[in-house]
C-alpha cells in the first residue's frame, strides 16, 4: 500500500502547478513501479537517478549521449528485478 502511495505521489508532482510542493521518497520506488510509470516518468526518474550516481563520484558533466543509454540500462535491469529498490539497486549495481 505504501508503494502504492508514493507512486502516485509522484504521478501527482508531475501534474500539478510548478508552486504545489510534493515530497518523494526516490529511495521507496522499486523497479516494478518505475516500469509501471509512463515513458515520460520512466526518463524523468532515470536522469534523476543518474544525477545523483554521477553527484556521489563528484560528476559535474552531462553527457547526452549517455542520459538515454542509462535510461535504457536502468529499464532493463529493473525487467529482471521488479521487487529491487530502484535507487539501492543503481548504486550497488552500477557503482
Amino acid at each position: 500500500m505504501k508503494s502504492k502511495l508514493i507512486l502516485a505521489a509522484a504521478m501527482l508532482a508531475l501534474a500539478l502547478p510548478a508552486k504545489a510542493q510534493i515530497v518523494l521518497d526516490v529511495a521507496e520506488i522499486s523497479c516494478g513501479q518505475f516500469l509501471e510509470s509512463n515513458d515520460a516518468d520512466r526518463l524523468l526518474l532515470s536522469s534523476w537517478v543518474g544525477g545523483f550516481f554521477s553527484s556521489s563520484r563528484n560528476l559535474t558533466m552531462i553527457q547526452s549521449a549517455y542520459v538515454r543509454r542509462n535510461h535504457e540500462v536502468i529499464t532493463e535491469y529493473c525487467k529482471e528485478h521488479k521487487s529491487a529498490k530502484l535507487l539501492e539497486s543503481v548504486m550497488k549495481e552500477f557503482h
